[in-house]
């Protein structure tokens, strides 16, 4: 796995994209600070760039750098679910301005999966995390549904857990400044 790490953060650091096993998708990934790599990812996508992205943090410590105020509602909620959760935060800061939602909303997870925790530590700096399949298509259930376009339109496949089925992608929630819970999906 060590030296999955080292060939991601690589790529990551060159502004490049990676396709990486997360706790819940085979996801399309970038550098969420560099706006050149996420306008890839929407190229790639074939994607509306007004449509919002979502990216992983390693914790809730990297995730008050990217967001202005973490409502107290997440941490119970951080706490209490089981399934992987993605929230909408209010106020996104320090981030790709072509990732953040017009509202200066961002959908931001702390995924619950080994590979990505240490990627993310080590790389210091959020992720992109995007379902890989190109817009308008259904998600792949697994590495072998990949369409062929993704396969060969990022720059390294991270070769982990190609054998992982993926049964559903997170629940997202969004939760606003005032305290209004909003579930998406």
């Amino acid at each position: 796995m060590q030296k999955e790490i080292s060939n991601a953060l690589q790529v990551l650091k060159e502004g490049g994209l990676l396709l990486y096993p997360t706790d819940t998708v085979w996801g399309i990934g970038c550098d969420a600070t560099n706006p050149e790599a996420v306008k890839k990812i929407f190229q790639l996508k074939g994607r509306e760039d007004n449509k919002a992205l979502i990216c992983l943090v390693a914790d809730d410590r990297m995730l008050g750098k990217y967001v202005k105020e973490i409502p107290k509602v997440a941490f119970d909620i951080f706490e209490v679910s089981e399934d992987p959760i993605t929230i909408i935060y209010d106020d996104a800061q320090n981030l790709a301005e072509n990732l953040i939602a017009e509202d200066k909303s961002i959908a931001i997870r702390i995924p619950n999966d080994d590979f990505c925790f240490q990627l993310l530590r080590r790389f210091g700096k959020p992720i992109v995390s995007t379902s890989a399949n190109i817009s308008g298509q259904s998600t792949p259930k697994t590495f072998q549904e990949i369409d062929t376009l993704i396969l060969k339109g990022v720059d390294y496949v991270v070769n982990l857990h190609r054998e992982k089925i993926c049964t559903k992608p997170s629940s997202i929630i969004k939760l606003s400044a005032n305290g209004k819970v909003r579930i998406i999906r």
